[in-house]
C-alpha cells in the first residue's frame, strides 16, 4: 500500500519513516514537509494512504485534505486533539495524537489495509466473481456442507426445498427455492430444463426428444425451456 507522509517538523517525520519501515504491507514514497509539496507530487503519482500533520505553516493539513479532488485514504497525525471531530467529519480513517505509540500506529495502518481490501474486492466485475464458482455451501440439516460444482448432476425442486443430486449415493437436501440456488450456479455448466429441474451440462449422457438422462434417471424438458436448452448444447 503506497503512502507518503506530510509534516513539518523534521523528527516527527523521521519517527514515522520509521514506523513505516516495520510494517510490510506500507511502501514510503515521499516524505514532504507541506501540503503544497504533496499536492505536486499527487498529480504525478497515485497513493493509497495520506499520513498527514494539521497545524502546519500557511497551509494546514484539513485545508490540504479539503482542497484535494480525488481524495485517498488519510489518517491525522497531530499533537492537538481538539480538531478530532474535524477531523472524523471529513472521513478520516483515524486520527493520531501525538506522542503517537506504535501498536496505535500499527493499528490505524492495519485499518487502512482492510478499508483498501474491501473495496478493491468490491470493483471486482461481477462476471468475474460469479460466472464460473468452484464451489458453493449449502446448508443441509444442521452443518454448512461444501460441495464442489463438478460433483452436482442435477438439482431438483421439492416445494420449498431443492434436492441436489451428485455423484454420491445419498442427494442434499436443502431450504432453497430453484431460482435463487439457480443464481450461486453460475451459465456455464449449469442450465434450467423445467421448471423443477436444473441439470449439469457434462453429466448428461443422452437427449431423447423431451427429456434428458443423466446415468439412470430422466429428467422432463419443460416447453418453456426446450428452445434456450437446445440452443445451449447445439452451441
Amino acid at each position: 500500500m503506497k503512502c507518503i507522509i506530510i509534516d513539518d517538523e523534521p523528527l516527527a517525520l523521521e519517527l514515522l519513516e520509521d514506523f513505516i519501515s516495520k510494517i510490510p504491507f506500507l511502501e514510503l514514497v515521499a516524505s514532504c514537509s507541506n501540503g503544497f509539496e504533496a499536492t505536486s507530487f499527487l498529480q504525478e503519482q497515485k497513493i493509497d494512504l495520506i499520513f498527514t500533520d494539521i497545524e502546519m505553516p500557511n497551509f494546514s493539513g484539513i485545508d490540504f485534505i479539503k482542497s484535494l479532488e480525488t481524495k485517498p485514504m488519510f489518517i491525522f497525525t497531530t499533537a492537538y486533539s481538539h480538531y478530532a471531530v474535524e477531523g472524523f467529519n471529513l472521513n478520516a480513517i483515524d486520527y493520531l495524537v501525538k506522542p503517537i505509540p506504535f501498536h496505535r500506529f500499527l493499528k490505524a495502518a492495519t485499518r487502512a489495509q482492510n478499508l483498501l481490501k474491501s473495496k478493491n474486492e468490491e470493483e471486482i466485475p461481477v462476471a468475474k466473481q460469479e460466472t464460473n464458482p468452484e464451489f458453493i455451501f449449502v446448508k443441509s440439516e444442521y452443518e454448512n456442507l461444501k460441495i464442489n460444482l463438478c460433483d452436482i448432476k442435477y438439482i431438483e425442486s421439492l416445494k420449498d426445498y431443492i434436492k441436489i443430486h451428485t455423484h454420491k449415493e445419498k442427494p442434499i437436501l436443502t431450504l432453497s427455492s430453484l431460482k435463487s440456488f439457480e443464481e450461486k450456479l453460475g451459465k456455464t455448466n449449469f442450465i434450467r430444463v423445467h421448471k423443477s429441474f436444473i441439470v449439469s451440462l457434462k453429466h448428461i449422457y443422452s437427449v431423447q426428444r423431451n427429456r434428458i438422462i443423466i446415468d439412470d434417471n430422466w429428467i422432463p424438458i419443460g416447453l418453456n425451456y426446450r428452445e434456450e436448452f437446445i440452443k445451449k448444447i447445439d452451441h
